[in-house]
This record gives structure tokens, sequence and C-alpha cells, in this order.
């Protein structure tokens, strides 16, 4: 190592080490330039968002077909749509912007994949969200949707000398002046991520023909059911955590016949139960009440209407309390550890293979 490379030490892999990586000097400042500026925003935290802008959206709709209608009786004037966007950017738009703290430029989202729906949502609403993508080995940016061309469901093209590839098992591969020289004194780590100067990012995806990076799921997390199919549980995963009623969930099924779920609600629908019915507030009590089973039942069955037979989620267990850091259930960039969830619940999810839980 010369004098000029740097050394950035991160916590890798399902089970936290340390792990060192030797950057050059370009690769460093690029790293510096990233963490400048910038404040981070779970998902989590934008589904909330997004609740609190809808009620807001409710109130001020109201309002906007109020005026029209009014108008229309008083004056024969029915609002064009120039006009109607012009009202709901001073009747909801700026009042969005003002939660944000009236001075936002754009968000940029990146750690985990951002549901198009929601993405889709704030674009919608006047918030520049730009997706990206990258890896600690690649300094850490690999792609990002450039402002005023966002594709929400992509993580958009590389960045200027940065080369993406698809390898024939669809994985992504990466190369560049970002890419990392390697692991600090693991050699068989390194040999085992670089290949050719080629970063094997262990991600799965596609380039679309605008050259925009598509990426649709981790290469090792892919489910191979008894029958041979691949199923992706993040797609299964993001579309339950979409329901206002689910916060989080994680998905099982590898060489079993169907998937099963471990699912955390969201804390103010199981509130709202609880007060509704007389019933005790916290998780544990909640998991064994068998009207918030039903409850969540019904959630889970609603969403297996939109998803391929392969992917329906078939029996689900409730989690005892929420995926976290602090239980080791998620990792510090907020993804979940499904080997500790799977660990944590493997009793449970052999029982719904014996039909002892509860169908959707």
């Amino acid at each position: 190592m010369r004098r000029s490379d740097l050394v950035q030490t991160e916590t890798k892999g399902a089970t936290p080490r340390t792990t060192q990586i030797v950057f050059g000097e370009r690769q460093h400042l690029l790293r510096v330039l990233d963490s400048l500026e910038t404040t981070q925003v779970p998902q989590v935290r934008l589904n909330q968002e997004r609740r609190v802008i809808e009620e807001l959206i409710h109130e001020r709709t109201k309002e906007l077909n109020h005026i029209n209608s009014s108008w229309d009786e008083k004056v024969g004037l029915v609002l064009n749509a120039d006009s109607k966007a012009e009202m709901l950017d001073k009747l909801v738009r700026d009042k969005v912007r003002a939660r944000f703290g009236g001075r936002l430029k754009a968000m940029v989202s990146g750690g985990a994949p951002l549901n198009p729906e929601i993405g889709s949502f704030f674009v919608a609403l006047g918030v520049e969200l730009l997706q990206g993508y990258g890896q600690t080995e690649a300094a850490p940016v690999i792609a990002c949707n450039p402002p005023g061309r966002i594709r929400i469901d992509s993580v958009g093209p590389p960045l200027d000398g940065v080369e993406v590839r698809i390898a024939e098992d669809g994985e992504i591969l990466v190369a560049g002046d970002n890419v990392m020289k390697g692991y600090w004194n693991d050699p068989e780590a390194t040999a085992r991520t670089l290949a050719d100067g080629w970063l094997q990012t262990g991600d799965i995806g596609h380039v679309d023909a605008d050259g925009y990076l598509h990426i649709t799921d981790r290469k090792r997390d892919f489910i191979k059911n008894s029958g041979g199919d691949m199923i992706s549980p993040l797609r299964v995963e993001g579309t339950l955590t979409l329901t206002p009623e689910i916060a989080q969930a994680m998905v099982f099924g590898d060489r079993r016949p169907f998937l099963v779920a471990v699912v955390v609600p969201d804390p103010e629908f199981a509130a709202g139960f609880a007060k509704e019915h007389g019933a005790a507030g916290d998780l544990p009590a909640l998991a064994g009440h068998p009207g918030f089973h039903k409850a969540i039942g019904d959630v889970v069955a609603r969403v297996n209407q939109e998803l391929a037979p392969i992917e329906r989620v078939r029996r689900f267990i409730i989690a005892r309390e929420p995926f976290s850091i602090d239980n080791a259930q998620m990792t510090p960039t907020l993804k979940i550890r499904r080997h500790a969830i799977r660990e944590a619940y493997e009793a449970e999810f052999d029982s719904l293979y014996e039909g002892k839980g509860i169908a959707a």
C-alpha cells in the first residue's frame, strides 16, 4: 500500500465484523464529498410522512373541489387543467415542501430499494426524489437518477467514469476509478469480490434501453421453493409493507412448497385496534389476540391478490417485537438480517408448514 492510499473501516456482512477497505486518494475524496450536507431518512419515515401528507391532500382536495363547484354555480366558470395545477401548487405542493423545511432541493434515496409507489407519490407532489445505488466497495456511489430525468423504478444511469455490465446470471458488475483496490490484509475476500478489475456486487439487475440501471434483488436472497421456482422476497415484502397496516415483513420458503411470513404490524394500526377492542397494546399481547390475527390476515389476503400464485403468503405469524438494530435483526443501514430473523422464529416457521399458523 502506498502512502497515498487510505483505509476505510466498515462493518459488513451478515455477522457483524470489522472490514478494512483500501481506497486511493480519488476514491477517498468521493466518499468525503458524498458525506457532505446530507440527512438520512429511513424509508419507514417516508411512509409516515406519506400518511400525513395524504391527510393534507384530502383536506386540500375538498377545498379545491369546493372552489371549482362554487365558481361553476355562481359564474359558470370551470377551472381548466393549468389552473388546477397552479392551485394544487399553492394548496398542496407548497405545504408539502414546507414539511421538509421549505428549502429542500432534492432527496436522495439509497441503502435499500425504494418502493416505486412511494417514490411516485413524492415526485407527483413536486419533491425531487433521486433514487441512487452504490456499495462501500465503490466509494460508494455507482448510479443515481439525474434531476429532471427521474425514472422512479430505477436507480438511474451509472455516474461518469463508472462502467456497469450484467453477468450471464444477472449479477451487476462494476468497474471504474471508484472501485476499491481490495480488502485490507484479506486477499481471499478480495479475490472473491474483484475479478479482472470488475466488482461483483452480489445484486441482480438489468440496464434498460436508455442506460438506466434497475435492481431486482440480492443474488443470495432469492428463494428457491420445492418446485424449483425462483422467487424475489423483496417484491413480496415490499408489497406487504406498502399497506398502512404492516410496518415490516420477512418472507420465508426456501425449499418449501409455499411462502410464509413474519409481519410487524404498524404501531398506529396496532394502537388503534387495541383501543377499539379494549386489548393490551403491546405487541406480544396483540400477537395472541384472535381478532388482531384476523385483521392482519385480511390485509395479507388483500395483498395476495396482487401477487402471482407462487409469491402468495399462505400462512404468517406476528412478530414478538419490531426488527431493529438493537435486537440484531437489522443492519446499521436498515436492511433486515434474514438469518437472524430465521433463527429467532425457526420453531414458528416450522409450525406454519405443519398447519398450525394463521392462513391468509
